[in-house]
């Protein structure tokens, strides 16, 4: 499968040049991000893709829409590929407001509040990352998809670290990372 990190967002980027939190709640991409999103797509056209699981974050959704755009794919939100709860930004939108945003997906198996209460222990996201690692191990399709996510979880279940718009293939049936070092 591809992994692929979302675009630049509008917390990504200040928080970049402050290195602090800039109190933006689910962020939408920059016009850079937006960018690398079509990069990305026109990028991996190539490549045989039928699904795409995605993220339920407003900057993932957006780093999906030029793959959905360009292809027939079946796609998924799944909340098990979302961020670490760390900052301002991994507060989400209600699936109302997603679905507003976003009305060709199905956002019903979202409970109003998906993103946790408070910050996400690393053993949290260790945990999602090998259940996910699981599920997709068993699916047929794993050589045909697409995930769109986040910087802590793909470090989670790959043990590297990819910036804004970068992707890499992962094989789901390879051993979980050793040691994980959680600074970016």
């Amino acid at each position: 499968m591809i992994l692929l990190r979302h675009g630049q967002s509008e917390f990504n980027l200040h928080f970049s040049a402050t290195r602090r939190d800039p109190g933006i709640e689910d962020p939408h991409l920059t016009p850079e991000g937006r960018t690398q999103a079509e990069a990305a797509a026109r990028a991996l056209a190539d490549t045989k893709l039928t699904r795409l699981i995605v993220s339920p974050y407003t900057r993932a959704l957006q780093t999906a829409a030029p793959f959905i755009a360009s292809r027939d794919l079946t796609v998924e939100i799944e909340l098990l590929i979302r961020e670490r709860y760390a900052f301002a930004c991994d507060i989400g939108s209600a699936p109302a407001v997603l679905a507003e945003s976003f009305p060709d997906h199905d956002f019903a198996h979202l409970p109003d509040r998906w993103w946790p209460e408070g910050r996400e222990e690393e053993a949290s996201v260790i945990d999602r990352a090998a259940r996910f690692r699981a599920m997709m191990a068993a699916r047929p399709d794993q050589r045909e998809t697409i995930v769109v996510s986040h910087w802590a979880f793909i470090l989670a279940l790959t043990g590297q670290s990819l910036m804004n718009g970068q992707w890499i293939g992962y094989d789901p049936t390879s051993a979980p990372p050793g040691a994980l070092r959680w600074t970016p």
